[in-house]
């Protein structure tokens, strides 16, 4: 699943192709919406909100798209079209008309979502229908204001709960996929099942946080963790099962996901950097 650096590269791709088009047809292939019609209204923009992108319309519409595992955005140079063979992949067709650079009237990009999971339109005016439900956005303008003492509110208020899954659920903080939650607990030396409760909670959000940023912004650092872009050696424990910790040399270990249960995605760990927590003796047992 596209991690939320992913999502926000992506609004920013289209935000910078698509604001001040003009919609000069419009094809949404989901049965909800087939027969909607946004021809004629301007690109006003695109941002993200964890892993959900919000294209905003004239006339106070907002088409929200999710990638999950396997959609995609792809923006076309005007009089570019889409290879046959994904034209049975196209959710989104959007061919527009002005934009940057680009005398009105004349040809604009076309941008197409591909395989994409989660298509609807809302009124702009009621976005949080759809993304209301999340926690603060780790790269979102608001995140600043208040943002990291929410996520830890959040994430506080079930202290039984693994820190991995505490993690990845976006209702804390978005923007968190798998990939920046094994990261952030090798980094914080962490066994990704230790309760929420035993953890400091503060410098681990901040560290969360401050690497989406630079992986999305940082020319060169897109999902880097380790500082090294050579190959199999960007991330410190994620997709290195079995091989030696780029730290200590033990062996990074996996287990994999368990179909069905949200609270056990794929995780990879070393046990020597990320040794499990003590075990707490039940009250009155000594």
């Amino acid at each position: 699943m596209p991690e939320g650096d992913s999502v926000y590269l992506v609004a920013r791709t289209l935000d910078a192709r698509l604001r001040g088009t003009v919609v000069a047809r419009s094809d949404l292939r989901v049965p909800r919406h087939a027969t909607a019609d946004l021809s004629g209204r301007a690109v006003l923009g695109t941002s993200s909100v964890g892993k959900h992108l919000l294209t905003r319309f004239g006339g106070g519409i907002t088409l929200h798209t999710h990638l999950r595992m396997d959609g995609s955005w792809t923006v076309l140079a005007p009089g570019k079209v889409l290879p046959r063979r994904v034209q049975p992949d196209v959710r989104v067709l959007l061919t527009t008309t002005g934009g940057p650079g680009v005398v009105d009237g004349a040809p604009g990009p076309t941008a197409a979502a591909l395989q994409m999971p989660v298509v609807e339109l809302v009124e702009t005016a009621h976005e949080d229908d759809v993304v209301g439900h999340l926690g603060p956005d780790l790269l979102g303008p608001g995140w600043a204001r208040g943002g990291p003492d929410e996520a830890v509110r959040r994430l506080a208020g079930r202290p039984a709960r693994g820190i991995k899954p505490a993690l990845l659920d976006q209702r804390n903080l978005a923007g968190v996929g798998n990939l920046w939650a094994d990261e952030t607990c090798f980094l914080r030396g962490l066994d990704p099942w230790t309760p929420v409760g035993d953890v400091d909670l503060p410098p681990l959000v901040a560290l969360a946080a401050r690497m989406l940023r630079h992986s999305a912004t940082a020319p060169g650092a897109y999902q880097v963790t380790t500082g090294d872009t050579r190959r199999g050696r960007s991330h410190w424990v994620v997709g290195r099962a079995g091989r030696p910790c780029l730290r200590c040399g033990t062996t990074v270990l996996v287990r994999e996901e368990v179909a069905g249960d949200p609270e056990q995605r794929r995780t990879w760990w070393c046990p020597r950097c990320q040794p499990e927590p003590p075990v707490r003796a039940e009250p009155g047992s000594g």
